[in-house]
């Protein structure tokens, strides 16, 4: 709970901050690469969440990652945030930044999760789908998920439609498990 407070709040700051200065858009790209940076790399968690590691050194890491990539206003945020100890939370204010900038252009996140590789004909469904049900803007993230068989799920705004294969064989697997279908006579 600590942790999304200062988060929110951390992120709340360069959000105000990036829309006094016109560069929410150009912040908003920065805190995508840092997530990317902080996914592919488990090491960096072990590095940042290290008291021993001094700040300085945290920040040329930041540096040597993210280079010229980020603009100067998020460079000078992240050097506030090392030099503030809380560069364990970099991944969780990049995305508490990215949820308040999809809330004020009126996008929201969805996930959709097949079994091989999604077409565009079927992204452009999906996202019509969506924007149609919820009435803004839809940001997609695809995944495979081999194990499903066939079939997709799909996640927004904390719903979640599940039309996977494996799921449904899963939920007979279970009934047939409680013997619903033996009578009980």
């Amino acid at each position: 709970m600590q942790d999304y407070r200062i988060n929110i709040n951390y992120a709340k700051a360069l959000f105000t901050l990036a829309g006094e200065t016109g560069q929410q858009e150009e912040v908003a790209k920065d805190m995508r690469l840092v997530q990317e940076v902080c996914d592919e790399n488990r090491v960096l968690a072990v590095v940042f969440s290290n008291p021993v590691v001094k700040e300085d050194k945290k920040v040329g890491i930041l540096r040597d990652l993210l280079g010229e990539r980020v603009c100067r206003l998020t460079d000078l945020f992240l050097t506030f945030v090392v030099k503030k100890r809380r560069s364990v939370n970099l991944k969780g204010i990049s995305g508490a930044y990215l949820d308040l900038y999809r809330d004020s252009r009126g996008i929201v996140l969805s996930t959709l999760t097949t079994a091989v590789e999604a077409d565009e004909g079927m992204k452009e469904a999906v996202c019509a789908s969506i924007g149609k049900y919820t009435g803004r803007t839809v940001e997609l993230n695809t995944s495979i998920d081999p194990k499903a068989v066939g079939g997709f799920a799909m996640s927004f705004d904390n719903k979640m439609y599940d039309a996977r294969i494996s799921t449904m064989l899963e939920k007979l697997h279970r009934e047939f498990d409680r013997n619903d279908y033996e009578s009980k006579l």
